[in-house]
């Protein structure tokens, strides 16, 4: 497998993309907190408005996909659409919540864990974790402890209901990225996207039916707070972090996506007048430095599982019948022993699309 191509330094232009992501994306929190409304409705609404303006784009352009993945052949692909949209709603029913029920910070902070679920998935996969992976992952869960005990001891049983619920979004965040990595290979992102935000609207309508939650007569504000979420966060932020993968690395933009959390936090002060608890504050910062720790071991696992393919992918293949060369400077590994300290696989590389 041939490495992926070296990126070069980062011109302005993909600073200032990256710059408007983070912007975006730290925009979504302060937003939904800000909304007079149910956030299982903001949550509906956000993605249906979301597929009204890609669906016909989609459909448009992407017509002989849908076609591709209707048939016997591609029903295995579209099968994995329709669950990333299962689990998006899981994510969007249980991270928008919690923005209005704990402090803006906290739920932000809590719910970038998502990598940390990530890499527990892959373990669950058989893929191998590295030493550094499993340091990140202590770090960052000692710092969600932290910050929840901050709740627990001012006795808010709202602001801990908040922070349960900000971590189980970053678990169906992972969940979502991991079956998004399976439907990828074969779907583009327009229609990937355009299935998941219709299947998370179809999953999330009958909740709200279910629990009276009210869907209309909102304020307008309350409407242009949704309309920000879809404009900003969600199309806008996306578009932004792909454009800067041309020029900045898949690790990089994954780590600076935790300037969402300071991003968040200082929106809302600005704008809601919320600042964080003083005692949570230590506990946020571990769990930024226990994510980008589990961020920077993923990295370079993968590197090394690259690095191995194409050193074995170079070498000149013996003719028939001819004695394979004995490997120097390295000892004789048994049959069936994986040859480096990251189990055999497709190479993984971070992916810094997250659902907010």
């Amino acid at each position: 497998m041939p490495l992926p191509p070296s990126r070069t330094t980062p011109d302005l232009l993909s600073l200032g993309a990256m710059a408007l992501a983070v912007a975006a994306v730290s925009s979504s929190a302060p937003l939904i907190a800000y909304a007079a409304a149910p956030a299982l409705a903001v949550a509906f609404w956000r993605n249906v408005i979301s597929v009204g303006l890609l669906g016909p784009f989609a459909l448009l352009r992407r017509r002989h996909e849908f076609r591709a993945l209707a048939s016997r052949d591609g029903r295995r692909d579209a099968g994995y659409c329709v669950l990333a949209g299962l689990a998006l709603a899981v994510h969007f029913g249980t991270w928008m919540p919690s923005a209005q029920l704990t402090s803006v910070a906290t739920a932000t902070a809590l719910v970038v864990t998502q990598p940390v679920w990530q890499g527990l998935i892959a373990l669950g996969q058989g893929r191998r974790l590295p030493m550094a992976g499993w340091l990140g992952i202590g770090v960052a869960v000692l710092g969600a402890a932290w910050a929840v005990g901050a709740d627990l001891e001012v006795g808010s049983a709202r602001a801990v209901l908040g922070d349960l619920l900000a971590i189980c979004g970053g678990i169906a965040a992972a969940v979502y990225t991991a079956l998004g990595e399976r439907a990828r290979t074969t779907t583009s992102t327009v229609t990937y996207t355009t299935i998941c935000y219709g299947t998370c609207g179809a999953a999330l309508l009958p909740v709200c039916l279910a629990g009276n939650v009210r869907m209309t007569g909102f304020a307008l504000s309350t409407w242009l707070a949704v309309l920000g979420l879809v404009v900003g966060a969600q199309l806008l932020g996306h578009s932004m972090f792909n454009y800067a993968l041309r020029r900045i690395s898949a690790t990089t933009v994954s780590v600076l996506l935790l300037l969402e959390t300071p991003g968040a936090a200082l929106l809302a002060w600005l704008w809601l007048d919320q600042v964080p608890r003083p005692a949570a504050l230590p506990g946020l910062l571990l769990l930024l430095v226990g994510v980008a720790v589990v961020l920077r071991a993923e990295a370079r696992a993968a590197r090394h599982v690259r690095t191995g393919q194409a050193t074995v992918a170079s070498r000149p293949t013996p003719p028939e019948g001819a004695p394979l060369p004995p490997e120097t400077g390295r000892a004789a590994v048994p049959p069936g022993e994986p040859t480096s300290p990251v189990s055999p696989g497709p190479a993984r590389q971070v992916s810094p699309e997250r659902p907010r």
